[in-house]
């Protein structure tokens, strides 16, 4: 090798050595420092790239983790004023039971009713509880309701009795009619029937005496008929739900049902009850638990948009779960009347036969009659707020099997991020250790290779 001066290619060439070895070595230090591999876009483009769709995911999931956590507190609030409204109702229908007996005078009554009516505003209380201030079950996040369509002006309360025999139509006379299963009621044709129904915070009663061998199911329900509700089906069909769908008994079996002539909340019956006493005035208790089980199948409804809760649960737009809370102020419930009036009495009359027992504009317990219908009301009510919390606790359940899927999701996401970025330490302490040897390796080959030319200056001399 000839022996120059001007350019010391060992030297270079060492030089170029030294400078990768410290690179590496750089890089090393980078990765060890961060416990990441991939600190640039230059490590591994793609790989950074993919890495860094993982961290939205993550941060993403987290986040909907949030929005559930959230979602279930507020359930929570919501819950706390359903059972509150139970509680209430379970009270309100022990007053009514104890008004319904004829041990308390009038002025008992009186005093029970002031104490029922304390109650109701306690439940309209409840219904103004609210979440980081929105209302949730005033009727302000209810979903949507149409009713039956075209008019779609909300739905119509429906009352299904299923204990008689399925054969039974509105052409059955009362006399001939029979049990489920197959047994006949009992009515003799010199009892009375007599019907009460509650309809915007008024008790209505009417009677038909005596019953008589010809008188049909048509002309027991008609006692109400012509006033605020009749005979709509001696079938498996019981109404429309709030989307304009068939709704129809629980067994799919055929069953009496009542429903009410006009839609809303406004037309809403709350409650009906018909009792059959014999000619000496004894309840026909055997026959009463027969014809006394109409219970309601379809809710009054208003006609609403849909105002439900959306509740983000999804990394991508529209991935959510709607939340919608039925309406439990007493006027939805059917203890008070919508437009707080009670009953007019410059009317004109109801109908023969029909008088008013309870003058509203809350349900009433102030007579026998009345205390005995609002049982039924009460029991009705209970039934939607039971109902509604039915339809919350779901919902929690839900949402916690989402935060649930969400926890798993986002620690699986993170578990493939972390095997594209994230650096193995003792492979990267074993490169950081090779890089560093070499570098000082270099670096003393450099010196070495520097005292290369002097041998040079030998010849010079």
């Amino acid at each position: 090798m000839a022996m120059v001066v001007k350019n010391n290619m060992s030297a270079v060439n060492t030089l170029n050595t030294l400078n990768k070895n410290q690179s590496a070595l750089s890089q090393s230090l980078q990765k060890v420092s961060s416990g990441m591999k991939i600190n640039s876009a230059g490590d591994d483009a793609s790989g950074m790239a993919i890495s860094e769709r993982m961290r939205v995911q993550v941060r993403s999931l987290d986040q909907d983790d949030k929005n559930t956590k959230n979602g279930a507190a507020l359930l929570r609030t919501a819950e706390g004023a359903v059972q509150s409204t139970i509680e209430v109702l379970k009270t309100l229908k022990e007053k009514a039971i104890n008004a319904a007996n004829d041990t308390n005078t009038d002025g008992d009554r009186r005093l029970i009713q002031i104490e029922i009516d304390k109650m109701i505003d306690q439940i309209d209380e409840n219904a103004l509880t609210t979440y980081n201030g929105k209302y949730l079950v005033d009727g302000s996040r209810n979903g949507f309701v149409g009713g039956e369509l075209p008019a779609a002006e909300g739905t119509q309360t429906s009352l299904t009795n299923m204990s008689l025999a399925t054969d039974t139509d509105g052409l059955t006379p009362l006399v001939e009619l029979k049990r489920r299963d197959g047994n006949d009621v009992g009515i003799n044709p010199s009892d009375t029937i007599t019907a009460t129904w509650v309809r915007n915070g008024i008790t209505y009663t009417g009677s038909i005496s005596p019953i008589g061998n010809t008188l049909d199911v048509n002309a027991a329900i008609g006692i109400i008929t012509a006033a605020h509700a009749g005979i709509y089906s001696t079938n498996e069909l019981v109404g429309v739900d709030a989307y304009g769908r068939d709704v129809y008994t629980p067994d799919n079996q055929p069953g009496i049902t009542i429903r009410a002539n006009v839609p809303g909340v406004y037309g809403q019956i709350a409650g009906v009850s018909f009792c059959v006493t014999d000619s000496e005035g004894k309840m026909r208790n055997e026959v009463n638990a027969v014809l006394d089980a109409f219970k309601e199948t379809v809710r009054a409804e208003n006609p609403s948009p849909d105002n439900a809760l959306v509740l983000q649960t999804g990394t991508r737009a529209n991935q959510e779960i709607k939340v919608a809370f039925t309406d439990m102020r007493s006027v939805a419930l059917g203890l008070q009347s919508q437009n707080g009036a009670g009953w007019d009495r410059n009317l004109a009359p109801l109908g023969p036969g029909i008088d008013v027992v309870g003058a509203g504009p809350k349900i009433q317990v102030t007579t026998r009659e009345a205390a005995n219908a609002a049982i039924n009301v009460f029991e009705s009510a209970l039934i939607k707020a039971t109902d509604e919390a039915v339809n919350i606790g779901a919902v929690q359940n839900r949402l916690k099997y989402t935060s649930n899927n969400l926890v798993v999701a986002s620690e699986n996401v993170q578990a493939s991020e972390s095997t594209i970025r994230d650096a193995d330490m003792a492979k990267e302490m074993t490169a950081y250790t090779k890089n560093n040897v070499l570098t000082q390796a270099a670096q003393a080959m450099l010196a070495q290779a520097n005292q290369n030319s002097s041998t040079v200056l030998s010849l010079l001399k």
